[in-house]
């Protein structure tokens, strides 16, 4: 595993963004392990998001791209962060677009807020975590009604590794099927438990015996098939 995966895991157990226990996500599903990267609140660790991600992307997808689209609300300071990452690391200028919850018909009028879409933008979309897939069946279209773009891909922090909202394979495969781009993370989870299985952070074990068994049988149920 790259040196900046395992990093980044300790980072998310340490921003207690990573959570093990008994949990119910937006998909309904019960899981015994939860990210939630609203968590991440402060100027040293957005910067340190922004990093991972701009690393992550720069790996998946190189730089071929114009504009970071986070969709609101958590991809909204997660496109910034990367776009000031990126410029930071790469010396690379990209903007940074999200839409709104409501469209604004005043000042800055319309959906978007941040750069505006052109036709001809090379996209990335950005995104915390995606279990279903049912986030960017929301967001694809918005995206796509603004101006005629190509989006290059997906990053997300982590790929949980589930079924997707239609198939057996997982929700990035199933994008990647159904939206025709291509869909990374920073991490897997088969990546975090393999790396925090009996390992002490902060003094802790998370992922114990006991704790490994759980996540093994949520992934019975709800694993994806490839």
């Amino acid at each position: 595993m790259e040196q900046y995966k395992e990093q980044f895991i300790d980072f998310m157990v340490e921003s207690d963004v990573l959570k093990f226990g008994d949990f119910t996500l937006k998909s309904g599903r019960k899981s015994p392990f939860f990210m939630n990267a609203g968590a991440y609140v402060t100027g040293t660790q957005l910067g340190r998001l922004g990093e991972y991600y701009a690393k992550a992307i720069h790996d998946n997808f190189g730089d071929d791209f114009d504009v970071l689209f986070g969709p609101a609300y958590k991809g909204i300071p997660l496109g910034v962060a990367t776009a000031i990452a990126y410029s930071k690391l790469y010396g690379i200028d990209v903007r940074y677009c999200s839409n709104r919850k409501e469209v604004k018909d005043h000042g800055d009028t319309g959906i978007l807020l941040g750069s505006k879409l052109k036709d001809g933008d090379r996209v990335i979309m950005i995104e915390d975590v995606t279990t279903s897939g049912k986030s960017i069946e929301e967001t694809y279209p918005i995206i796509k009604a603004q101006a005629d773009v190509e989006i290059k891909g997906l990053i997300v922090s982590l790929n949980r590794m589930e079924k997707g909202l239609h198939s057996d394979g997982s929700a990035l495969d199933e994008i990647r099927e159904t939206y025709g781009f291509d869909a990374a993370a920073i991490v897997t989870m088969a990546e975090v438990t393999e790396y925090l299985y009996n390992k002490k952070v902060g003094g802790r074990v998370l992922i114990d015996d006991e704790m490994k068994k759980s996540i093994d049988a949520y992934y019975e149920l709800y694993g994806a098939s490839k």
